[in-house]
């Protein structure tokens, strides 16, 4: 996808595309593992290698939306992503973002927030990763800077 195709996509459309695009980049880091799942462990890792994050999902849903110390953290989060030119998108559904990242065999407790990051060879790129970078340009042109993305359901 080009970026006069993303630019000339109605919202709903590239919102959809995106989640879809989220999803695909999610399992593919899942399987290089390039991953970094949870807040505090996120957080470390954008410490001590902030060059290594090329993108950072942010997940609430209801339960969690009066949580002031979620909250907090995702203010932190986001504007280290935003000092860091690091692309940024939230999703709503929680469980869903869990399922996706996690492992089968054990329930993830802290999926709010989930790092994508290049391995050190560098050897791993992923086409649906250059779709979301440019949903994400796009959003921030519009003035979304944090832009939410609705996961497609199984």
């Amino acid at each position: 996808m080009t970026f006069e195709e993303v630019l000339i996509q109605k919202p709903a459309e590239g919102t959809q595309c995106a989640g879809a695009a989220l999803e695909e980049v999610l399992v593919s880091a899942k399987d290089n593992d390039s991953l970094t799942v949870g807040v505090y462990e996120c957080a470390k890792v954008m410490n001590l290698d902030p060059d290594s994050v090329s993108f950072c999902v942010l997940a609430t849903d209801e339960q969690f939306e009066w949580d002031i110390a979620l909250q907090i953290h995702f203010t932190l989060i986001q504007s280290f992503c935003f000092d860091n030119d690091i692309s940024i998108v939230r999703v709503s559904d929680t469980q869903r973002l869990a399922d996706i990242v996690g492992d089968k065999a054990e329930q993830l407790e802290d999926a709010h927030c989930v790092l994508i990051t290049n391995p050190a060879d560098g050897s791993w790129e992923d086409p649906a990763l250059e779709k979301l970078h440019l949903f994400c340009e796009e959003s921030r042109r519009l003035n979304d800077w944090v832009p939410e993305i609705s996961l497609p359901e199984r």
